[in-house]
């Protein structure tokens, strides 16, 4: 959490050492992730970028600091969430996913740890590190990666991807919220070692038909088997020609305004407690009690960089900063 001087605005400061920066995929993963972050500037429901500059041994990204929290923080605390209160996050997020898809951006780390709410209760997807950019309709990709229990089962088959897979990872996400559990959850795991691995999660992921608690609604056991179907070709939101229309029309968000959602028209369901603008009370206080620390600059490790890699890293979003100046 940094203050901008000149207005004591509170914003987020993402660090990364320059030295971890090795190679032209390194590199290319740190121009994606700016780039993302510019992009994602002109949504509501996605973290933006106030500014980045550097130093000779640092990269620093300036975001947006969203004081509520992360799903994982709350549903810690709540264990599961009412169907109301899951439909209205899940609508944000296909909206902030749609938005990523419609500029050829793959998300690829859906998570609750990745789902911020601001202080009046929205969402806001944020961590952009593992995105991929420059696909277009029908193209894929192949790498593997992202959080284990959200991987889509096509990354395990080591099949080429595209969009499907967050909407996959979605509907692990919308399962968690409203079961207050992981669909690959094995009754028992913890005391199994041969159980408690990732080989064994990713092997119920690709073989394990998912049981939908008996508690929920039939519509909202609908919209889980669309998300949670294990051929991407039948998921919901991959048609090629509906696509994200099939998720608007799906009966579980027949009760979403979806113009009125995007225009932040509608009230959350919840709204996080927060004192003052600098309230850290919705984030673990064993983040939050750790002291900053960055190591003392190394001159042999600095004079090894390369610092023409990183010209044109600085940046300053022309948006906030006309807000700024209005203050």
């Amino acid at each position: 959490m940094v203050e901008l001087k000149k207005t004591r605005r509170i914003y987020a400061m993402k660090v990364i050492k320059k030295a971890l920066v090795t190679d032209d995929e390194d590199i290319d993963w740190v121009q994606t992730e700016k780039h993302v972050f510019e992009t994602a500037s002109n949504h509501p429901f996605l973290v933006g970028l106030h500014s980045c500059f550097q130093t000779p041994s640092r990269l620093f990204f300036v975001i947006e600091f969203v004081r509520g929290g992360d799903l994982m923080f709350h549903m810690q605390r709540q264990r599961r969430l009412p169907e109301e209160h899951a439909r209205f996050y899940a609508a944000e997020i296909s909206l902030a996913l749609n938005f990523l898809h419609e500029k050829g951006i793959i998300y690829r780390d859906l998570k609750l740890d990745n789902v911020l709410l601001d202080h009046e209760g929205h969402i806001k997807l944020t961590d952009y590190g593992m995105c991929k950019e420059g696909i277009r309709p029908g193209d894929t990709t192949s790498t593997f990666c992202g959080t284990p229990n959200y991987i889509a089962p096509e990354i395990l088959r080591g099949e080429d991807y595209g969009f499907s897979v967050d909407w996959w990872a979605l509907g692990v996400l919308l399962y968690e919220m409203l079961a207050g559990r992981s669909p690959f959850d094995i009754a028992g795991a913890s005391e199994n070692p041969d159980q408690n691995t990732e080989d064994y999660l990713f092997q119920v992921i690709l073989e394990k038909t998912i049981r939908i608690p008996r508690s929920l609604s039939v519509k909202a056991a609908s919209v889980l088997k669309g998300f949670l179907n294990k051929n991407p070709a039948d998921r919901l939101g991959c048609n090629r020609d509906s696509a994200f229309m099939d998720i608007v029309n799906h009966p579980f968000f027949k009760s979403i305004d979806w113009e009125m959602l995007e225009q932040k028209q509608i009230t959350p369901p919840f709204r996080p407690r927060l004192d003052s603008e600098r309230d850290l009370a919705n984030f673990p206080p064993e983040f939050t009690d750790e002291p900053v620390h960055l190591t003392p600059d190394d001159d042999r490790v600095i004079d090894k960089i390369d610092q023409s890699e990183f010209e044109g890293f600085e940046y300053v979003n022309p948006l906030l900063m006309s807000l700024e100046d209005c203050v």
